[in-house]
């Protein structure tokens, strides 16, 4: 009977033990996509306790529990965090199947060394033994970090950030090179009820003052340069789809003017604007040399009860079903059309995507670039081994896994990088079944190179590190 989690976890046939221990395990990591608080890795952040490190903030625990009848107040309330990590351990048990299960074991062995499993009944010791380990140097933010060979990690900042824990760190002497990603959403969404006050805050930021859709655009392109200036090599954006309307100078200037003045402004002139700013922003990321991500495909804060009382992030998202084909190809297609499309990943959260956006990829990668147009790796509620296995399979079937710049942790939590060892393992297990059965050739070099490719030289060469 073979033990969870052992050495050989998801792992079928000698072949691919062999490409995960021989190969893919000592690459390092570049986490390209997170949502770390750089402050807490400026400042090396020492955390009270397990819950504090673990639960808080992780809205997929949040879910989980909740589904479980699990009172708000031990998780997001004003429970003690050694109640709120005893209902953790009461839920673990019946997350089976759940990638939680196999995230929170995998977490609690790599980092602390812990192999027992979760329970009501080890909760107490679990959480006084890590906690008293997260008070050493050894368990701080950075120790963390260095513990899972992180070589590159991107956070996520607005255009309104002052990059200041950026630039403590890169002064520092942490060796992971810590950058960040340019996520302008904010300016984009002009239908949003704050969107004038977040004008404003630009406006203070860039020393801009943004009364016209020129102005605007002059205020986004020296955040852009700051950024730059700072080291940021990428940018992101989360959005339900991407924005390809047609429009003219006049309609979007009119359109801005408008909503600044405190108008209301239709879907149809949200679209317009939208348009227009995505390009304008994507042809001075190709300018910069930068590469463009675009999330697309959450349905966010559908409980607007629960919304009110705790905010955005906290656990109330799914996955929508929005038209994704003809705006993608159109919006790509116009920026290709000027020779100013950058390189690009796309990610999508509804899995009858897949195909769709392996397949768009391909119309864009014109041998300029390796790899230039990615299908981006299994997000948020497809970063579980079957969204990974069907991501794996549908690249390889409609492109080249061969150029794949790898996972990412796309995480608040400091204690997530082991999910890079779940989907290195899951890869090796694929080509190493197909090598087994005689799908593949027996050629473990050249494999096991492709291997490592995967896991980090590609993303190594695609972002120029």
């Amino acid at each position: 009977m073979t033990k969870f989690l052992d050495d050989n976890f998801l792992l079928e046939s000698k072949q691919a033990q062999s490409l995960y221990h021989d190969y893919a395990v000592k690459m390092p990591i570049i986490d390209y996509h997170n949502h770390l608080p750089p402050k807490d890795l400026a400042e090396n952040k020492v955390f009270g306790n397990i819950t504090n490190a673990w639960i808080d903030g992780d809205h997929y625990k949040w879910r989980a529990m909740r589904t479980l009848g699990v009172n708000e107040k031990y998780l997001t309330g004003n429970a003690s965090d050694r109640e709120k990590f005893a209902k953790w351990g009461e839920t673990v048990p019946h997350t089976m199947r759940n990638p939680l299960y196999h995230w929170t074991h995998l977490e609690l062995s790599r980092y602390f060394g812990i192999t027992d499993t979760l329970s009501s009944k080890n909760a107490s010791s679990v959480y006084d033994a890590t906690t008293e380990m997260l008070q050493s140097q050894e368990f701080t933010s950075r120790g963390l970090i260095r513990k899972m060979n992180v070589d590159v990690l991107c956070t996520t900042e607005d255009p309104t950030d002052t990059l200041e824990y950026h630039q403590q760190l890169a002064k520092s002497d942490f060796k992971t090179k810590v950058s960040t990603a340019f996520r302008p959403d904010k300016a984009i969404l002009i239908g949003s009820e704050t969107y004038n006050d977040y004008i404003d805050s630009l406006e203070k930021v860039s020393d801009t003052e943004i009364t016209t859709y020129d102005r605007l655009c002059d205020a986004l392109r020296k955040r852009i340069e700051y950024f730059n200036s700072n080291g940021c090599f990428v940018c992101d954006h989360g959005l339900s789809h991407l924005y390809a309307e047609d429009f003219t100078e006049t309609e979007v200037k009119s359109i801005f003017k408008k909503r600044r003045e405190g108008e209301q402004v239709s879907a149809k002139e949200a679209a317009k604007f939208q348009s227009a700013i995505l390009l304008y922003l994507s042809e001075t990321y190709h300018e910069f040399g930068w590469v463009q991500q675009f999330h697309l495909g959450a349905l966010r804060n559908n409980n607007t009860r629960m919304l009110s009382e705790l905010g955005p992030d906290t656990g109330w998202d799914s996955i929508g079903d929005y038209t994704q084909a003809e705006s993608l190809s159109k919006f790509l297609d116009t920026l290709d059309s000027k020779d100013k499309l950058t390189k690009t990943i796309l990610y999508n959260l509804n899995p009858r995507d897949n195909a769709l956006m392996a397949t768009m990829a391909g119309n864009f990668n014109d041998g300029s670039v390796k790899g230039k147009v990615q299908w981006g790796s299994g997000w948020w509620f497809l970063d579980q081994k079957d969204g990974m296995i069907d991501q794996i399979n549908t690249l390889s079937n409609m492109g080249l896994i061969s150029c794949f710049v790898g996972m990412l942790t796309d995480s608040r939590s400091f204690l997530s990088f082991p999910r890079h060892e779940y989907f290195r393992r899951i890869l090796c297990n694929l080509f190493g079944n197909e090598m087994a059965k005689g799908e593949l050739p027996n050629d473990m070099e050249w494999i096991g190179k492709m291997v490592q490719n995967i896991c980090y030289n590609n993303a190594k060469e695609y972002f120029d590190l």
